[in-house]
């Protein structure tokens, strides 16, 4: 057996302890589960990329999990599946005899009886079949062998089927039988909530026997017992008729219909309850748990998902990792040094909490203060959602939610350090909360409100970021943010905004962008009685570092030689020692 047979009892599961959905190989002996990863290092997601990667894209990652720290999903989501009826002659006989069939009644169908089961009907090994008793009153089970399509394909013929399997699974054809008869059809007595139970795992056919065996116990007696030599319409029949007029595509589930022994085919009849356990098994593939009761988790779990995925969630592993909750959302933040002398940052567009590194480092700050830097909303390592609305207001609604966490108060008030445009959440913070800041040191403040040119410019870069990307803008950017003596002697410090710039989302950058761009509300900012630090720079067309020291009671101004913005990185000294003369 090759290494890719070995890791081929493919699983889904979500990790417990960060919710991450990935792929493994499970091995119920074991009690474990082994993560993979394509070659490159990826790790697998689903289903659908095992197919398109195959076998020989994938390996182990790291080491095998416990079970115990693993939720099971099942193997493969997402899409209706294909199911067929009457598909063992036994069970048709059992089914025409039962009365509850409505369709032609014959033993021997002329053509596959064809129907879907609803993607919203699938649950996982180990999950409970909800018994509707509001629903139907005759649920019943139908262990089946899942085939799961390995490439698209379009009127594909019967001697070529089997080419366009990529493997099997295990499915319980749950069922509502009298709803089945009563609607004249199978669709509505077979999506109910929970009634198509799949799993525990999917492996390729390269792995299996060419026969398959299926069995279903109910509370451990035998009910089922049948091959795919038994069906009526075998596999390649199956995929050739569902083909003729439709495309099938990689990692659709056909359900193959269900062997004699189901409880309606008993005399009398025996329905299930709450309580029984139903446990489908395929040597080779595992066997399928589930129990039946009287809870439905389904519409719970369903209202949970989202159409909407974060942006910039990536780098946080899909917003699992590094994150912290600040004002009820999560945002990259860090904490360095301890005493009570607090000291937060906050970074301006384009920019992350790192952009403080050089100045913190340079002047030993975690040796003398708690320093508290975050990423804005979209920014950095901090995720944004679609529909929240990001504005001035509500990055300074995130700053607050920084010095609550903090546990900065009006009795130990701290320092507040802002660069160019988060100068402007920094004032709106201020002005809200006057007794917790008690320094204020403003790099590159901008007049506020911009200036109809500026937003015109802001609005127009976000629109430009959405449509070609963050390199059509970062050269001007850098172009209007930085001197002519800075771009000639420093290229250090142009390859560093570079990396800023371009490091940041696009769809959550044009978000930031926007939201500046909108805001025209005036800050009263002679209102004002805080120690003030305005740092500017000679060459800096944006700052009004005058216009604020002449409306600041406490304020004074340093302006940097040489410098437009980005001072930190542009004149690291120079900063560092008007910082040193203010703190």
């Amino acid at each position: 057996m090759n290494s890719s047979q070995r890791l081929s009892n493919y699983a889904a599961f979500t990790r417990l302890d960060t919710g991450i959905n990935q792929i493994g190989h499970l091995d119920v002996e074991k009690g474990t589960i082994q993560p993979l990863s394509l070659l490159s290092g990826f790790p697998i997601q689903d289903l659908y990329q095992v197919i398109e990667a195959g076998p020989l894209q994938i390996a182990a990652s790291g080491s095998a999990l416990p079970l115990s720290s693993v939720k099971l999903l099942a193997p493969i989501s997402g899409r209706d599946v294909l199911a067929v009826g009457k598909n063992y002659m036994e069970h048709a006989k059992e089914f025409n005899a039962s009365g509850y069939d409505s369709s032609d009644k014959v033993d021997l169908p002329s053509h596959p009886v064809i129907f879907t089961k609803r993607a919203t009907s699938i649950i996982a090994d180990g999950e409970n079949i909800f018994l509707h008793p509001d629903f139907s009153k005759s649920v019943d089970y139908e262990g089946e062998i899942g085939v799961i399509v390995g490439k698209a394909g379009f009127r594909i013929p019967k001697e070529r089927a089997m080419e366009y399997v990529w493997g099997y699974t295990i499915i319980n054809d749950m069922t509502a039988r009298e709803r089945q008869r009563d609607h004249k059809q199978f669709y509505i007595g077979k999506s109910a909530d929970t009634f198509c139970p799949m799993g525990p795992a999917a492996v390729p056919k390269e792995a299996l026997p060419s026969v398959l065996r299926v069995q279903t116990h109910v509370n451990g007696e035998l009910r089922q017992d049948a091959t795919t030599d038994d069906l009526i319409f075998d596999i390649p029949t199956l995929i050739s008729t569902l083909s003729e007029g439709q495309t099938l595509l990689p990692g659709d589930v056909i359900a193959t219909g269900t062997p004699a022994g189901v409880g309606i085919g008993r005399n009398p009849p025996i329905f299930l309850k709450e309580g029984d356990e139903i446990t489908v098994t395929i040597p080779g593939i595992g066997t399928l748990h589930n129990k039946v009761t009287s809870h439905n988790t389904t519409t719970e779990r369903l209202a949970s998902q989202s159409v909407f995925s974060l942006s910039n969630a990536t780098r946080s592993v899909g917003a699992t990792a590094g994150l912290t909750n600040i004002n009820g959302k999560l945002l990259h933040y860090k904490h360095l040094g301890s005493g009570d002398n607090n000291i937060v940052f906050v970074h301006g567009l384009g920019g992350t909490l790192e952009y403080f590194s050089p100045l913190i480092s340079e002047m030993n700050l975690p040796d003398v203060a708690s320093l508290h830097l975050f990423d804005f909303e979209g920014h950095g390592l901090s995720p944004t959602h679609p529909l929240s609305v990001l504005t001035v207001d509500s990055l300074a609604a995130d700053l607050s939610g920084i010095f609550s966490h903090a546990g900065i108060t009006e009795s130990n008030p701290g320092t507040l350090i802002a660069q160019a445009m988060g100068c402007i959440v920094a004032l709106k913070f201020v002005l809200n909360n006057p007794g917790l800041v008690n320094r204020l040191v403003l790099f590159g403040p901008p007049s506020f409100p911009l200036s109809e040119t500026t937003r015109g410019v802001l609005q127009e870069r976000g629109e430009l970021i959405r449509t070609s990307g963050l390199e059509a803008v970062v050269d001007k950017i850098v172009l209007s943010s930085t001197s002519e003596h800075t771009r000639s002697t420093n290229p250090l410090v142009i390859s560093a905004i570079r990396l800023s710039l371009l490091g940041q989302e696009p769809e959550a950058f044009a978000k930031a962008l926007q939201a500046f761009a909108k805001d025209e509300a005036p800050m009263p900012v002679e209102k004002l009685n805080v120690r003030t630090l305005i740092v500017t720079g000679s060459e800096d067309r944006v700052s009004s570092a005058d216009e604020y020291a002449s409306k600041i009671k406490e304020a004074r101004i340093v302006v940097l030689p040489n410098v437009a913005q980005w001072h930190v990185f542009a004149d690291l000294k120079g900063v560092s020692d008007s910082l040193k003369s203010f703190l």
